[in-house]
């Protein structure tokens, strides 16, 4: 299975034929951080984009 790594953290890719989308979700954490794109390129970005607003959040409910 193919995956996206930031931060040492991982994110899925998964396809929507139906809706002709890529999107997933980062894995392994107790919250639920998902992203989605229509080139594999934007997806990476979008992913990058979510573990960075993740740890912001995380970081400002400590």
């Amino acid at each position: 299975m193919e995956m996206l790594t930031h931060k040492g953290y991982n994110g899925s890719i998964e396809t929507s034929v139906e809706d002709n989308v890529l999107h997933g979700k980062v894995l392994c954490i107790n919250d639920l951080v998902t992203y989605e794109a229509t080139t594999l390129a934007d997806l990476k970005k979008e992913f990058i984009a979510a573990v960075d607003d993740y740890l912001e959040t995380y970081k400002l409910a400590e």
